[in-house]
């Protein structure tokens, strides 16, 4: 099982970003993904998910609005699209699963899964 996080780098205050999750190692169809991120000195904290059914899971609501989240299960890729960035959102982000039922787990701790994180500077 391995999950590749991709498409961070350096974005004005107000832009946009793409991030993806490529996975491998099992069928994307069948589970839930989310979104992470740890800024420098912070604890990591859970973004968002998606799961098998493409219900989306907000876990935090200072992104509702901005971030989104979508997948290509044929292209294995989760997709994070982040809007009107601003500086708090600097941090390094990873995807992760919980290889569970399909549904987004409210318990972090469900998640075994790691991709290995990909940084955000948001800065002028």
């Amino acid at each position: 099982v391995q999950l590749q996080a991709s498409g961070g780098g350096l974005v004005e205050p107000g832009g946009s970003l793409r991030l993806s999750c490529v996975v491998s190692g099992f069928i994307l169809d069948y589970y839930a993904i989310g979104w992470f991120r740890q800024a420098s000195g912070k604890e990591r904290e859970g973004i968002l998910c998606i799961s098998k059914g493409n219900d989306i899971t907000y876990y935090k609501d200072s992104v509702k609005g901005r971030f989104t989240i979508s997948r290509d299960n044929a292209k294995n890729t989760v997709y994070l699209h982040m809007n009107s960035l601003r500086r708090e959102d600097t941090a390094v982000y990873y995807c992760a699963t919980d290889l569970g039922y399909g549904n987004c787990p409210q318990d972090f701790d469900e998640y075994q899964s790691w991709g290995q994180g990909t940084l955000v500077t948001v800065s002028s």
